[in-house]
């Protein structure tokens, strides 16, 4: 049985990242990014609170290093039940779309090269 996102888009749910700043490091979720690009063509990357700061340096640091380009920015607030309070909280929310570059590909041939060689 397949799972379609909210948009109907099957792939939508492979390519995605959830940005947690607690559970694991930066570059992670950097590499884990290359690696969803180079399959899917695009990654969705996605935070709550205080991740978003994590979501929006790892796109950064894709863009700058000219491996992926920005599709698309959206902003919420969802509601979330605080279980030492009891009662909804409303909570930032963060997702960013980018896609393969034109220059992805040359830029990672160097990259696995190098890593073949270690």
């Amino acid at each position: 049985m397949e799972t379609l996102a909210a948009n109907g888009n099957p792939e939508t749910q492979k390519n995605r990242i959830q940005v947690s700043n607690t559970k694991k490091p930066l570059f992670f979720y950097v590499n884990l990014s290359k690696r969803y690009i180079q399959q899917h063509n695009e990654v969705e990357l996605s935070a709550l609170g205080m991740a978003i700061t994590t979501v929006v340096t790892i796109a950064e640091i894709l863009k700058n290093n000219g491996l992926a380009t920005e599709k698309k920015v959206l902003t919420s607030t969802v509601g979330m039940k605080d279980k030492n309070k009891g009662r909804v909280v409303q909570k930032a929310k963060i997702e960013i779309v980018l896609k393969k570059s034109e220059k992805f590909d040359s830029l990672m041939t160097p990259e696995v090269a190098a890593k073949g060689k270690e």
